[in-house]
C-alpha cells in the first residue's frame, strides 16, 4: 500500500469521485495519490489531513521516505 488515504476514504464509504469533490479536485488525483503515482501538494495534504482528522505524514508516509 502506497498510503493510507483509500483506507480512510473506504471507512468514509466515499467512491473517489466524492472525495474529490470534497477536496475540490478530481478523481483522476485521488486515484494517483492512493496508488503512490502523484503526491499531493502539501496545502492539499492538510485539506486531506484536516478533512479525516489524520497527520499527514501518517496519510502519505511514503511521501516523507518513511518505511511502514
Amino acid at each position: 500500500m502506497k498510503t493510507k488515504l483509500k483506507v480512510l476514504r473506504a471507512e468514509k464509504n466515499l467512491t473517489q469521485a466524492q472525495l474529490a469533490k470534497i477536496l475540490g479536485t478530481n478523481q483522476v488525483n485521488v486515484s494517483a495519490w492512493e496508488t503512490g503515482k502523484a503526491v499531493p501538494r502539501p496545502p492539499m495534504m492538510q485539506k486531506i489531513s484536516d478533512y479525516f482528522g489524520v497527520k499527514k505524514e501518517d496519510i502519505f508516509f511514503t511521501a516523507f521516505n518513511y518505511s511502514n
